[in-house]
């Protein structure tokens, strides 16, 4: 329950950071927290336009932190603190929290769904709706 409630939440705040087109800047795994809130707030950056290359660290000369990046830090971060868990937990306790790390890839792609859609007033579920979300953010990259 407790990674279950982590892998969500992380997800959630980094659809949230997303929606509003913030780039923390240094993702690594201490700057992330259990309790899914933002800390250490270095060389963070919001885009003026959308830009999945932007990056507000300029020290991150390979660019890891790149806010079209951001979701997959995550997933990697949750997944070296399922190898630190990984010694206290049975091995019941260990597949479930794997196939729970597994559903984060789904867990963030709705929740990043779910506010683009708010912040485009697009009501109910419809099937094109994701068609329009990733035309309008590439349509963005020609402007």
């Amino acid at each position: 329950e407790f990674f279950s409630t982590v892998v969500s939440e992380t997800a959630n705040l980094i659809a949230l950071w997303m929606s509003v087109g913030f780039a923390h800047g240094v993702c690594n795994t201490d700057n992330f927290s259990l309790l899914s809130i933002t800390i250490d707030y270095g060389p963070f950056g919001f885009m003026d336009s959308y830009d999945p290359n932007f990056v507000p660290n300029t020290s991150d000369d390979e660019r890891r932190y790149k806010i079209g990046n951001q979701a997959n830090v995550g997933l990697f971060n949750l997944s070296k603190l399922l190898q630190a868990l990984k010694p206290l937990l049975d091995p019941r306790q260990k597949q479930l929290a794997s196939q729970i790390l597994e559903g984060y890839g789904e867990h963030y792609y709705i929740r990043f769904t779910e506010l683009f859609k708010t912040k485009l007033g697009l009501l109910g579920n419809n099937e094109d709706d994701n068609y329009l979300i990733a035309f309008l953010l590439k349509v963005s990259l020609l402007c």
